[in-house]
């Protein structure tokens, strides 16, 4: 019996040696947006998902805007430019939250825009959305 726990705890060891568990794997959207932001890419649909961190106020200036921060990775924040003319405002939106989304990246220096976050009632851009809480914006 003794010698049996003794070669476990040996077997034991000896597979935990050298062999560190993988950090788990970044998801492809946040590898995209980084590597976007750092190189200056915009104009193109992306699907995701981050951490509201700050709610702004709606920007009115020609459509109207609802308007948030969502934190996409530890280096990397994004505006989110939901345009509430056309599709609902994302209602009960709380700081510390997650939000998915799928719509259009815009490059700026700041971390970059996501917008087209909508149905497009003319049909001539991709339709986009917004899901919170169990409940799709578009």
């Amino acid at each position: 019996m003794e010698k049996s726990v003794v070669l476990l705890a040996s077997v034991l060891i000896a597979a935990s040696v050298g062999h560190q568990p993988e950090p788990p794997a970044t998801p492809d959207f946040v590898t995209i947006l980084e590597d976007a932001f750092e190189n200056n890419k915009s104009n193109f649909q992306i699907q995701g998902e981050g951490i509201v961190t700050r709610i702004l106020t709606d920007d009115l200036d020609g459509s109207r805007h609802q308007r948030f921060i969502l934190q996409i990775s530890p280096k990397l924040t994004v505006l989110v430019a939901h345009n509430i003319d056309i599709a609902p405002r994302v209602q009960g939106l709380i700081v510390n939250s997650t939000v998915e989304f799928y719509g259009e990246y815009e490059w700026n220096d700041l971390g970059g825009v996501i917008h087209w976050t909508h149905h497009d009632p003319d049909g001539y851009h991709i339709d986009g959305w917004l899901k919170y809480n169990g409940e799709t914006y578009q």
